[in-house]
């Protein structure tokens, strides 16, 4: 574990150590986590870094280069990626789908249908356009939400596999015959809306999407653990991740050594497809909180990331009063989009402490991050056990960093 750095006055030293051994204690050494590993910065430098438990099953502790699966970690880069074409002229936030992904010309909205019944479907009332995807309001769902028949649809069709029978465009043309849930800009469901986004960044620049993170993202920013593919001479450090089986008991869901990452996926998920480490993220996490630039490499305008990071959801609405299916639950009261990031638009209705126009989010495997511009604090958290539901360690995190600050 590092302490805080010697002079740094933001943390009180002592009250941020303490999560250290609440990390231990209450979740790893207990064996709710297989692992974990938190880092705390200010104003980009780290004050707090700590590993606990092992990378693998019976194996060496966990190590400060362990690689993770970062699911929808995934998202905030994508968006990203997308913001930088529209810098460049080339797309536009109100520019509608269908003109760059013209297969969602005649999309329309469920009004009834499947289960061997062919759907039937209404006009959308608006166009879904390039913002919607960016802020989960295009109508969209995922397969692992149980709640429609559309989502049932992608069960189906096996639309959201990685490793299954369709590319990213082939992926885009098979769920642009779906319905979408409602019109867009009337609701908010999360969805695999990011993935699309992916494939308007291949579509708008020419490039493949793991082509255009490497080179226009990941080198730039100095992410060189971050990727859709763990390279052969990098899978020792990949850790063992986890799920729930069916009576809540924790099986292996993909072991580290034999990782279905270790090849490249049919796929590219640009909502939830990379591996990435906690210290690459940091480099992400302070890119974002420089406005747009890192280590002399300026990939976004610092206006386009305070755009990005304030709440687009129609009416300013949040979350649970907007939300369609998940994320509705009452935590999320206070809780806002943006392009990109869930934002905190009212700390009191979320009832953890944070800041108005702190931003984040996390992904399956329980990973997390969050970003604070006002008190000029990040923090990066991984793990690798889903569903990341079932422990309420992200809002424990907070309350614990934020009671620490000076």
């Amino acid at each position: 574990m590092l302490p805080a750095r010697s002079g740094d006055q933001a943390f009180d030293t002592a009250r941020l150590a303490r999560v250290h051994a609440f990390l231990d204690a209450r979740y790893v050494v207990s064996g709710k986590l297989p692992h974990a590993q938190l880092l705390v910065a200010h104003d980009g430098e780290i004050a707090h870094f700590s590993s606990h438990g092992t990378a693998r099953e019976g194996g060496a502790p966990l190590a400060d280069d362990a690689l993770f699966r970062i699911a929808s970690m995934t998202k905030p880069i994508t968006s990203v990626a997308f913001m930088m074409l529209v810098e460049e002229g080339l797309v536009a936030l109100d520019t509608p789908v269908h003109h760059v992904l013209p297969e969602f010309k005649d999309v329309g909205v469920y009004t009834g249908g499947g289960a061997g019944v062919p759907f039937a479907t209404r006009p959308t009332t608006e166009p879904m356009r390039m913002v919607d995807l960016l802020r989960h309001t295009a109508g969209l769902t995922y397969s692992f939400q149980n709640r429609s028949n559309i989502d049932a649809a992608h069960r189906e069709l096996k639309l959201e596999a990685w490793h299954g029978g369709y590319d990213l465009q082939g992926f885009v043309a098979k769920l642009a015959e779906l319905p979408i849930e409602f019109s867009p800009g009337e609701g908010w469901n999360y969805s695999v809306a990011t993935d699309v986004l992916g494939a308007v960044v291949e579509r708008v620049s020419g490039q493949e999407l793991d082509a255009f993170f490497a080179t226009r993202i990941f080198a730039p920013l100095g992410m060189h653990d971050t990727s859709f593919q763990v390279p052969a001479d990098k899978l020792d450090r990949l850790t063992d991740c986890y799920a729930l089986d069916a009576t809540g008991k924790r099986m292996l869901y993909d072991r580290g050594a034999d990782s279905m990452w270790a090849k490249r996926p049919t796929l590219l998920s640009g909502g939830g497809g990379l591996v990435s480490s906690t210290l690459d993220y940091h480099r992400f996490c302070r890119f974002c909180l420089n406005g747009g630039e890192l280590d002399g490499a300026r990939l976004l305008g610092r206006k386009t990331l305070e755009l990005m990071t304030q709440n687009h959801l129609p009416g300013g609405k949040d979350l649970s009063n907007l939300s369609k299916s998940l994320f509705s639950e009452t935590q999320n009261a206070g809780t806002g989009f943006g392009l990109g990031f869930a934002v905190t638009i009212d700390p009191v209705r979320s009832m953890v402490p944070g800041s108005v126009g702190e931003y984040y989010w996390g992904g399956m495997f329980s990973t997390a991050f969050f970003i604070d511009p006002v008190e000029r604090v990040h923090m990066v958290f991984m793990t690798q056990l889903s569903p990341s539901s079932l422990y309420p360690i992200r809002r424990e995190l907070k309350t614990l960093i934020y009671s620490a600050l000076n």
